[in-house]
């Protein structure tokens, strides 16, 4: 019976991945010879005389994701003037410190996997990886030093501690689970929203000195990034039509996300008590991971969360609106877009 299901399963992931090679492909289109430009000097800053650096940080390059920020940053720049060395400087830094954090995260989270691939902790050791870590992390400073990029270098630094600081204060609101919506919005807008946004701001700055442009595109991508996080909070409550069976993930990890924030909000104080001693202490349980999820479901989270989701991809291309029209303005649309609708 298994076998049946496979060949019934099968055709739709082959489908599904080749629309969303596809999409990201439409969306790279006016970017393409800067993004192949890119993947040699991102290569190259990560070189190392250390045989077992570069081993790793090969391992780390081959196993890349769809490269969302490096598009952001060339797609904003482009929309704002021509893309130049600083561009790829500054590509390079935020994809150097953000795949810096990623390691680091492996570390502290006890994660054996990022992207259906080993992590690099998994496979070196938690010494090696933290190590590799700091590695990135300073080879993206002297990136930046090295050429005077002090602007670029400003910008994602303030990023990085941003992240750092929503992951603490959801960290610290965990324990209790008494995170409100506006501090799960300063959450997000810390963890996600931030680096999305340093990814534009540098972006345009490596073309302009116009601080008004800059920060025009800062909060089009702060609005594009959260809109991106709520996505992800979905993908919890998601059904077999569209992203799969419900995961759960979050709750297990006793994430407090929009969805189940307005439901309990809107439950009674027993109905509200009974979630919260699941998500506290029954929160490796299916069948109550199930129950919480059933419950956000009725209570209209979903439905809230879509709407909000909305509103934040609207207030996005709100800023794009007086950006001249361009090939690279119309991807930047199609990504925000892309960032809401994606099945995974």
């Amino acid at each position: 019976m298994q076998e049946v299901k496979n060949l019934f399963f099968k055709p739709y992931i082959y489908a599904t991945f080749f629309i969303v090679s596809n999409i990201v492909d439409q969306i790279k289109a006016p970017i393409n010879k800067h993004m192949d430009e890119f993947e040699i000097k991102f290569k190259q800053s990560m070189k190392s005389s250390v045989p077992l650096l570069d081993k790793i940080t090969n391992y780390i390059v081959k196993r890349k994701g769809k490269q969302m920020r490096p598009m952001f940053v060339f797609l904003s720049a482009q929309s704002a003037g021509p893309i130049n060395e600083s561009t790829y400087r500054a590509a390079s830094l935020i994809e150097l410190l953000h795949t810096a954090t990623l390691v680091h995260d492996d570390v502290v989270d006890d994660s054996n996997e990022r992207r259906g691939f080993f992590s690099v902790n998994a496979l070196w050791k938690n010494k090696i990886a933290v190590l590799i870590g700091d590695f990135l992390l300073s080879s993206g400073l002297l990136l930046s030093l090295d050429n005077n990029d002090f602007h670029l270098l400003k910008i994602v630094s303030n990023a990085v501690r941003d992240m750092s600081e929503g992951e603490l204060l959801q960290i610290e609101k965990a324990r209790k689970l008494d995170i409100s919506e506006e501090i799960y919005f300063e959450i997000i807008t810390k963890k996600t929203a931030a680096l999305i946004a340093a990814c534009c701001a540098a972006g345009v700055a490596s073309v302009t000195n116009d601080e008004k442009v800059i920060n025009q595109f800062k909060e089009f991508g702060i609005n594009a990034g959260i809109a991106f996080q709520i996505k992800d909070d979905l993908f919890d409550f998601g059904d077999d039509t569209s992203i799969g069976k419900p995961t759960g993930i979050d709750i297990k990890e006793k994430k407090m996300t929009l969805p189940l924030i307005y439901a309990l909000s809107n439950s009674t104080w027993l109905e509200k008590r009974r979630i919260i001693n699941i998500v506290k202490n029954h929160n490796d349980d299916p069948k109550k991971v199930s129950e919480v999820i059933e419950f956000v479901i009725q209570k209209g989270g979903i439905q809230y969360a879509e709407k909000v989701m909305h509103q934040y991809k609207d207030k996005a291309l709100a800023q794009l609106a007086s950006v001249q029209d361009s090939p690279s303005k119309q991807s930047l649309i199609q990504l925000v877009n892309y960032s809401i609708e994606r099945k995974k």
